[in-house]
Formats: structure tokens, C-alpha cells, sequence
């Protein structure tokens, strides 16, 4: 079973994560951030992985520290899970609709972390979530995932809508990068024999 449960503890935040990459999208999100907690709902539902995430911060300064060690110590907790990363697709792309709203999301399961992020939101908030935040999860997420994600939201006019697409986008794009196939049992998917 691909499962991992990763424990981070920083001055700024405490950030508990259980994932299991080959669930069947159960969720028990409690960030503090209820627009955070309904966003990586989306990542467990639409990507059919179990997450369970507990974490608690400095959030009467801002959100910023937590929403970035969220994304940290999920990252850390997909690559744990998948190990090697022997048998995966290790590629994938999609594109999610949420009404007027667009979303392409690509991953690459690389060993090298990197984000492209395009993302031209229509208002700055959504409730009181600072949107900016969402980079600055998904930073935190693939510098620890090591992976490469490109993320371009390609039309929208509600910035719930495009953030809802990307997030959507993202449990997909995991889902599909990171499924096994047959073909490559036990193979590592790279010429160079490590990711």
C-alpha cells in the first residue's frame, strides 16, 4: 500500500498529514483555513486519494506560514508514498472546467521540483483566504514532492471558480502521474534508472 503519515513541527506551524495515494478519496481536512480545507478537498475527492491533514499555526499573524507548511509536509507525504516511484505513469495532463473557468494542470514525477504557475486571478480574495497563498502552497508541495508542475489557469471571471479548477486539475493530474501500469511493473520510469 502506498500510504504515508508525515508529522511536521516548526515555530511557525504543526502540520500532521496521512495520505494514501490508491484510496478512494476520503477526507478529514482541519487547516484553519476553511476556503484551504474545501480546496484540498477537491485533491482527495477528484484524484481518489485518502487525506487526512491536522494542522495548527500562526494564523493570527496571517496565513501564510501555514498555507506554505501545508503544502511542505503534504509534498514530503507524496513522496514518501510512492517510494521509488517503480511502475508509475509519472506523467500526466488534464484540463478542468468549473463553468466559465479553466484550468490545465501537467505533472511530471521528475526527482526535480520546479512550478509554473500562471495564474491571473480576478479578485485577491475569496472570504478571507489571500489567494496568493495557493502558489505558495503548491511551491511549498513540489519542492518536497520533487516534481514538476505546471499550472495555468486559462480563463476565468470568479475566483473561486478558478481556484476550485486548479485544485480539481491537481487531484486528477496526481491521480493519473502517479497510477501504476502494468507494463512498467517494477521499472523505474527514466533512462537514467532514479527519480
Amino acid at each position: 500500500m502506498r500510504i504515508s503519515k508525515v508529522y511536521r513541527k516548526t515555530n511557525e506551524t504543526t502540520v500532521n498529514v496521512n495520505i494514501n495515494i490508491d484510496g478512494t478519496g476520503k477526507q478529514s481536512i482541519k487547516t484553519n483555513m476553511p476556503f484551504l480545507d474545501h480546496m484540498i478537498e477537491q485533491i482527495a475527492r477528484h484524484g481518489l486519494i485518502d487525506i487526512d491533514i491536522e494542522s495548527e499555526g500562526d494564523n493570527y499573524i496571517d496565513d501564510h506560514h501555514s498555507a506554505e507548511d501545508i503544502g511542505i509536509t503534504l509534498g514530503m507525504a507524496i513522496k514518501e508514498a510512492l517510494g521509488d516511484k517503480a511502475g508509475i505513469s509519472r506523467y500526466s495532463h488534464v484540463y478542468v472546467p468549473l463553468d466559465e473557468s479553466l484550468s490545465r494542470v501537467v505533472i511530471d514525477f521528475s526527482g526535480r521540483p520546479h512550478l509554473e504557475y500562471n495564474v491571473a486571478y480576478t479578485r485577491a480574495r475569496v472570504g478571507n483566504f489571500d489567494v496568493d497563498l495557493i502558489r505558495e502552497f503548491f511551491q511549498g508541495l513540489v519542492n518536497h514532492a520533487f516534481m514538476t508542475l505546471h499550472i495555468d489557469n486559462l480563463k476565468g471571471k470568479n475566483t473561486h471558480h478558478q481556484c476550485e479548477s486548479i485544485f480539481k486539475g491537481f487531484g486528477r493530474a496526481l491521480r493519473q502521474a502517479s497510477s501504476l501500469d502494468e507494463r512498467m511493473k517494477g521499472i523505474i520510469p527514466s533512462t537514467k534508472g532514479i527519480l
